[in-house]
C-alpha cells in the first residue's frame, strides 16, 4: 500500500477521535455522595447523567446559549432605529463589534477559570457578568454608554459559551456528544430565528431597550435551573493550584494585548475615510499599533506556553488548527451578512423594521435546521470533512447570489439566496467545536473549545468592522454621483429609518441615496463571499475521509 493510500485508509472519524481521547483519559473520582449516585449512571468508569438530570442540564445550557446568541442577533434589525435616537452611523459597527471583542478575547480566561475554579459557579458568575451588561445596554443615555454595556455583556457571554460547550463535554457520553452539541446549536439557531423578529418589533412597537431587558428574566431562569438542579459532575473537579499560579493561567496579558490591538483596529477603521483621511497620523498610527501589538501578541503567547490563550501543543493536532480558521472565515462571513441584510429590507426595500426580522426568516430558518441536522449527521457518519467543504461551497455560492439583490429583486429571489446561504452555514457551524472535542483529553476540553470559539468570535468582531468600513467608505464614494444635490455627511448623520422622512420630499435625492446604499451593501457581500471561499479552502487542508471506518478501534493519523 503506498504511502498515499495509507494516509486515506487511516483518516479518523469522529469515533475514532473519541477512542483516543478516551484511552488518554483519566477516570473520575472515586469516592461520590449518595445524591451524585442517584442522578449519575456509570458507563466505562466514567459517570453520567441519568435521563431526567441529563434533559435539565440540557435544557439549562439551551437557555444560556440562548441567551448569548440572542444578544448577537436581536440587535441586528434594531440598529436603524437606536441610529435615529443616537443621530448617525459613526458608531454603529461597535454595537456589534464591542460585543464580539469581549466575547472572543475572553474566550480562553474563562476556559482556564472552568478549568482552575469550581465549574457550577463559575458558570453562574458569567450569567451574572452578562446581565449586568444587558441591564446597563437597556438603561443607556447614549452610544458610549450603550457600547460599554455591550462590551460588558460579551465578557460574560464569553464564559457563557465556554462553559456551555465544556459542561455539555462533561456531561455527555461520548457517542451522544456530537447530537448534544447539535442541541445547543439548534438553540443558537432557534436565538437567531427569534431575535431579528424580536428586535424589529421591539423597535417598531415598544423600544429597542427591550432587546437587551429581555436578556434578564430569561438569564434569570437559566441560572435558576444550574442552581438548583445541576451537580458539577466528579470527573470535573478544579485542577489543584495556587491562587498566583491560577492568576497566571488566565493569560490576562495576552488577553488585554488582542483587546488592544483590535480596539487599534476598529479606531482605524471607523475613522479612515470617514472622519479622518486614510493618510492621516491617526489612521496610520492605529494601524501600526495593531500590527505591532499582534506580534507582541504572538510573542506573549510563545512565552506563556500551556499558558497561554493559544495553546500551541493543540494546535498540532490538525482537526484543531484547521477547524479555528475555518470557523473564523465561515463565521465571519454570515455575521456579515446577519447585520447587513436588515439594511437591505429597510433601506433598499423601504419595510419596517419588524417585516425586516420577518423578511431575514429564510436565512435564519435554513441555518437552524442544518445546524440541527448536521450533529445527528455526524453522530450517524462518523466523519465531517465532506459537510464542512459542502458548507464553504454553498454558502460562498449563496453569498454570490445575494451580490445580485437589487431594488426589483422578486421576493423569490431574497428568499431562495438567503436559505441557500442559511443552510450551507449551518451544516458546518459546529463541527469545528464537535470535532476538537473528539480529539483532545478531557483535560484539554475547556482550552480547546475556548480556543475555537476564540477565533469564531474574533472573526465575527473583525469582519463586521471591517465591512462597516468598506459599506460606508462606498457610500461616500458613489453619493456625489448618484445624490449630487445631497451632502454625503449629512446622509451618514441621519438615521437609517429616517432616511425617506428626511430625504423623501427633496426630489430625486431619495433614489440616489437608496442606490448608494445598495453599491455599499455589495462591498459587504463581496467580503462575504471571500470569508466563505476561503473558508472552502482551508477546509481542503483536512484529510478527506476516504474510507468509513466506524465501528474500527485502529486509530489514524490526525485530521
Amino acid at each position: 500500500m503506498s504511502d498515499t493510500e495509507l494516509e486515506k485508509s487511516n483518516a479518523p472519524s469522529i469515533d475514532d477521535l473519541t477512542l483516543r481521547k478516551e484511552k488518554n483519559s483519566t477516570h473520575g473520582a472515586e469516592v461520590v455522595n449518595e445524591e451524585v449516585n442517584n442522578n449519575r449512571q456509570e458507563e466505562d468508569g466514567l459517570e453520567y447523567p441519568k435521563a431526567f438530570a441529563m434533559v435539565m442540564i440540557v435544557v439549562a445550557l439551551s437557555l444560556s446559549i440562548f441567551l448569548v446568541s440572542l444578544d448577537m442577533t436581536i440587535v441586528a434589525t434594531a440598529i436603524p432605529k437606536i441610529t435615529d435616537q443616537f443621530h448617525g452611523l459613526d458608531l454603529v459597527g461597535w454595537y456589534g463589534s464591542a460585543f464580539f471583542l469581549t466575547v472572543g478575547s475572553f474566550q480562553s480566561t474563562w476556559g482556564k477559570a472552568y478549568k482552575y475554579f469550581p465549574l457550577k459557579i463559575t458558570f453562574l458568575m458569567s450569567i451574572f457578568i452578562f446581565e449586568l451588561g444587558s441591564l446597563i445596554c437597556g438603561v443607556a443615555p447614549n452610544s458610549t454608554a450603550l457600547i460599554v454595556g455591550r462590551a460588558i455583556s460579551g465578557l460574560g457571554g464569553a464564559g457563557i459559551a465556554s462553559g456551555a460547550y465544556t459542561i455539555i463535554a462533561f456531561a455527555a457520553r461520548p457517542q451522544h456528544r456530537a447530537a448534544y452539541t447539535g442541541i445547543l446549536g439548534a438553540s443558537y439557531g432557534v436565538a437567531s430565528v427569534v431575535g431579528p423578529l424580536l428586535g424589529g418589533v421591539f423597535a417598531d412597537k415598544l423600544t429597542w431597550r427591550w432587546c437587551f431587558y429581555i436578556n434578564l428574566p430569561i438569564g434569570g431562569v437559566a441560572a435558576a435551573i444550574i442552581l438548583f438542579l445541576f451537580t458539577t459532575p466528579p470527573n470535573a473537579v478544579p485542577t489543584p493550584a495556587t491562587l498566583k499560579e491560577k492568576i497566571l493561567q488566565m493569560d490576562l496579558p495576552g488577553t488585554f494585548t488582542i483587546m488592544a490591538s483590535l480596539v487599534c483596529f476598529f479606531l482605524a477603521l471607523q475613522w479612515g475615510g470617514q472622519t479622518k483621511a486614510w493618510k492621516s497620523a491617526d489612521v496610520i498610527g492605529t494601524l501600526v499599533g495593531f500590527v505591532l501589538l499582534i506580534a507582541l501578541f504572538i510573542v506573549i503567547q510563545y512565552f506563556q506556553g500551556e499558558r497561554g490563550i493559544i495553546v500551541a501543543r493543540l494546535l498540532k493536532e490538525r482537526t484543531v488548527s484547521v477547524g479555528m480558521v475555518y470557523v473564523f472565515f465561515l463565521g465571519g462571513g454570515w455575521f456579515i451578512l446577519l447585520y447587513y441584510l436588515p439594511y437591505y429590507f429597510q433601506v433598499v426595500s423601504g419595510v419596517s423594521a419588524s417585516q425586516s426580522g420577518v423578511r431575514n426568516l429564510p436565512m435564519i430558518i435554513g441555518t437552524t435546521i442544518a445546524t440541527i441536522l448536521s450533529g445527528a449527521l455526524i453522530s450517524a457518519f462518523g466523519h465531517f470533512v465532506p459537510f464542512m467543504i459542502l458548507s464553504a461551497v454553498g454558502a460562498t455560492i449563496g453569498c454570490g447570489l445575494l451580490y445580485t439583490l437589487s431594488a426589483a429583486s422578486t421576493s423569490a429571489q431574497w428568499i431562495g439566496y438567503q436559505a441557500l446561504t442559511g443552510l450551507s452555514t449551518g451544516l458546518a457551524f459546529q463541527i469545528p467545536v464537535i470535532s476538537s472535542q473528539a480529539t483532545v483529553s478531557p483535560a484539554d476540553l475547556s482550552s480547546v473549545t475556548a480556543m475555537v470559539l476564540f477565533l469564531q468570535t474574533i472573526g465575527g468582531a473583525f469582519f463586521i468592522s471591517i465591512a462597516e468600513a468598506a459599506f460606508a467608505n462606498r457610500i461616500l464614494h458613489v453619493l456625489p454621483q448618484y445624490a449630487p444635490s445631497v451632502s454625503p455627511a449629512r446622509v451618514l448623520s441621519v438615521g437609517v429609518s429616517e432616511l425617506r422622512n428626511v430625504f423623501g420630499k427633496e426630489g430625486d435625492a431619495i433614489q440616489g441615496i437608496i442606490e448608494s446604499y445598495l453599491q455599499g451593501l455589495k462591498v459587504t457581500y463581496a467580503m462575504a463571499i471571500t470569508c466563505t471561499g476561503i473558508a472552502f479552502f482551508v477546509a481542503l487542508g483536512s484529510r478527506w475521509p476516504w474510507k468509513n471506518l466506524r465501528g474500527k478501534t485502529s486509530i489514524g493519523g490526525a485530521v
